[in-house]
């Protein structure tokens, strides 16, 4: 009989070979019931390894970095979720790395940091297209971006102009005032995203085409305090100005402060305020909230399998994979 593998003993515990990995090398980022099933394994198979074979077979960490703005938001954990589901599929890792801030973005430049030591590389949100034509992104394994597009790199996006295009068009039919809440994301001039941005676009030349105006506008951080207060000026406002009002919040988490703020005022939603997000997050059906859903697993998904397909051998051209939003008109629109 041939020796078990390292491979044997990954597919004995059910983990990736890098998980297998770094129990032998006795890492610390690995739970302690993944430790033991991989101890267990390796046991059951009788699995000696080659104290000389410092790396893994063929050279691959089978480990996948991604880079993403936050771990905070709902958007995120869902986009996680896709990527993982076809990282596992293909027995490979996942090592997040959280950027928060323009410092952390400049240190994973650097081609020797821990971020680069995988065998791939996903980047997220984040506008990154002048970097990478000015060579600044120094990556030597494949590399996709996802929630983002780059003419010169893999990339797995929705069509933010699209979605917004589509909440100006429904919210144009509706009588009364218009507002709209924006999401305030540009840190700095390195550390930006275009998503918020486009919805923007899509929305104010529905409006435009439409022959309609905005009342106002407003922006808030991506943080539920900020949210609160932004959704209670804007109410004064509109109360201020005449009911009814249509509100377009760019992201469900503000849509869902304003429809707190609603009915803490003793007003109705759907009628005195109608309110229309964007993500579709998983409690937005309950809430009545009319929305514009966005297929986040599945873009995380296929940007997995653009870069799984690059490990694979795959060495053609630059592919963009699109996903567009679809309205669902609920109650509070």
């Amino acid at each position: 009989m041939r020796k078990p593998t390292i491979q044997d003993v990954a597919r004995r515990a059910g983990v990736g070979v890098g998980t297998v990995s770094r129990v032998l090398n006795n890492h610390v980022a690995v739970k302690g019931a993944t430790r033991e099933s991989v101890l267990k394994a390796i046991a059951d198979l009788e699995y000696t390894p080659n104290p000389h074979a410092r790396r893994i077979a063929g050279g691959r960490s089978y480990t996948i970095s991604v880079l993403l703005p936050v771990l905070t938001t709902e958007f995120y954990v869902r986009l996680l979720d896709g990527l993982e589901t076809a990282f596992q599929e293909a027995r490979y890792d996942v090592a997040i790395f959280p950027l928060l801030d323009r410092s952390r973005l400049e240190r994973y430049l650097g081609s020797h940091t821990l971020a680069y030591q995988a065998d791939g590389l996903v980047m997220a949100t984040y506008n990154l297209t002048q970097m990478f034509h000015e060579r600044r992104l120094r990556t030597q394994q494949p590399t996709v971006l996802v929630d983002a597009f780059a003419d010169n790199v893999d990339s797995s996006f929705m069509d933010n102009v699209a979605g917004g295009r589509m909440a100006g068009e429904y919210a144009a039919q509706f009588s009364g005032d218009l507002y709209a809440v924006w999401v305030e994301t540009e840190l700095d001039q390195l550390f930006t995203t275009r998503v918020f941005e486009d919805r923007r676009s899509g929305f104010m030349n529905a409006l435009d085409t439409a022959g309609r105006t905005m009342k106002a506008e407003y922006t808030s951080s991506f943080d539920s305090l900020a949210a609160r207060n932004t959704a209670a000026t804007v109410l004064d406002q509109a109360q201020a100005s005449g009911l009814p009002c249509t509100v377009f919040a760019s992201a469900d988490m503000l849509a869902g402060a304003l429809l707190d703020e609603v009915r803490l005022r003793g007003l109705k939603i759907g009628q005195d305020v109608r309110v229309i997000g964007f993500d579709d997050q998983p409690w937005a059906a309950e809430r009545g909230l009319t929305t514009l859903h966005q297929p986040v697993e599945s873009m995380g998904y296929e940007a997995a399998q653009l870069l799984l397909s690059r490990l694979n051998g795959y060495k053609g051209p630059a592919r963009a994979r699109r996903f567009e939003p679809r309205l669902i008109i609920r109650g509070s629109a």
